[in-house]
């Protein structure tokens, strides 16, 4: 009998041992935010599309993620298309630019923010921004909204003010409220000063559309690029191209740059991010610029988005990535930092958006382009946008600026090309 007890005595030892042993083992499910329960997400993006610092930021914001980043260069569309057509191995997290429309159709390939609660976030975001990663049917949103690129009249005071015109951006917006103000205008530039007034009718055309809140699509992707609204835009065009009021020059090369030092061009329509290119192309005529809202209304040229792709193992986790990332406070420090225009329209009245900059002459530019990013109205671009936008801006309207095509006949071409195309 005591050998039994003694036996029966060793064995609950035994068993109280194990249990205590296990209680002491961390849950099977526990994540460790330094060892093994770091998980790793995946960005591509450009350069210069999100602030590097921030982005380094990230792994102090979210200790249980390792951010892996690549900046991608050449086509970053055409490498977002082989990936998605491969069904694998891309990244979790994503940048689109303005061609995000044209993956409207492969929706299915994006993660539904809307299924993680991004309805929330809307009221945030400008909503003309937001509406450009709804879906048609207005199920899905595949992005959350990056940066914008409002747009304002840029212009050479001092040409101005030898041509008899207002000099102060408020004076010269109330002067030069519609496009044929912004024509009669540049007569006046022209005859005293020999300058041109913008630089290309390219600039006019695409600009004067993208004040509207219809483009060349409706929801259903019928294409009404040939109604009056467009037609308007092109007349505008061709009626500078009439008057001898464009330089004829495409930016960012070098007889355009020359052209903004020896003040031959007096101003052009342009996106906020035109500022630093500006700067960069004519660092001698700083002080001489000036912006103010823009003839024709207020319009947008550009910004980007950020996505999850559906094939991410971790889609909440990458959520509460680009949700912080894009947050307004976030949104501002890129601002700061790279230029970056904010979606989030609750930053605008900060002290940091309305800084005096030498090269405008002291100017608090950003005020003038918060008011522009305000007023931008809800247009649909659609998937097939890159044809009839092509057409004439690559095609047509150079052949009226540099061969001197009839205005008519190549609005007539440029339709016939678009549905040809349109109809494959």
């Amino acid at each position: 009998m005591v050998v039994k007890k003694w036996i029966s005595l060793i064995i609950i030892s035994l068993l109280l041992f194990t249990a205590i042993g296990c209680s002491s083992q961390p849950a099977a499910n526990s994540q460790d935010p330094g060892t093994k329960g770091k998980i790793t997400l995946t960005l591509w993006y450009w350069n210069k599309s999100i602030d590097d610092e921030l982005l380094a930021q990230a792994s102090k914001q979210f200790p249980n993620i390792e951010l892996k980043t690549e900046k991608i260069g050449g086509d970053f569309k055409a490498k977002l298309t082989t990936t998605l057509a491969g069904g694998a191995g891309g990244p979790d997290i994503i940048g689109l630019n303005t061609w995000i429309g044209e993956f409207f159709p492969n929706a299915n390939k994006f993660v539904n923010l809307y299924e993680l609660g991004a309805k929330e976030l809307e009221k945030d975001y400008l909503k003309w921004k937001w509406s450009q990663a709804v879906t048609p049917d207005g199920k899905s949103l595949i992005a959350l909204p990056m940066d914008t690129g409002p747009t304002a009249l840029f212009y050479r005071q001092d040409l101005f003010q030898k041509a008899g015109l207002p000099t102060e951006p408020a004076e010269v917006a109330a002067k030069l409220k519609t496009w044929e103000d912004y024509i009669e205008a540049g007569k006046k530039v022209k005859a005293a000063t020999n300058a041109y007034m913008t630089d290309t009718i390219t600039t006019v055309f695409s600009q004067a559309l993208s004040q509207g809140d219809k483009l060349y699509f409706d929801t259903s992707d019928k294409f009404i690029g040939d109604q009056e609204h467009v037609k308007k835009a092109w007349d505008y065009a061709a009626a500078v191209q009439k008057f001898d009021l464009s330089a004829k020059l495409d930016r960012s090369t070098p007889e355009w740059n020359a052209a903004l030092s020896n003040g031959s061009i007096a101003s052009f329509v342009g996106a906020v991010w035109m500022k630093s290119i500006l700067k960069d192309a004519s660092p001698d005529t700083a002080g001489k610029w000036r912006i103010a809202r823009a003839p024709g209304g207020d319009g947008n040229n550009g910004g980007s988005f950020i996505s999850i792709l559906k094939t991410s193992k971790h889609p909440k986790e990458a959520y509460e990535v680009i949700k912080w990332l894009m947050n307004p406070q976030n949104q501002l420090q890129s601002y700061v930092t790279m230029d970056l225009f904010p979606s989030t329209p609750s930053v605008y009245s900060d002290a940091k958006m309305a800084r005096s900059e030498d090269y405008f002459g002291g100017q608090k530019t950003g005020e003038i382009f918060s008011k522009a990013a305000e007023n931008v109205k809800v247009a649909y671009r659609g998937p097939k946008f890159s044809v009839p936008d092509t057409v004439f801006l690559k095609e047509e309207l150079p052949l009226i600026e540099k061969q001197g095509k009839d205005p008519e006949k190549s609005w007539t071409d440029a339709i016939t090309k678009i549905k040809k195309e349109l109809s494959r």
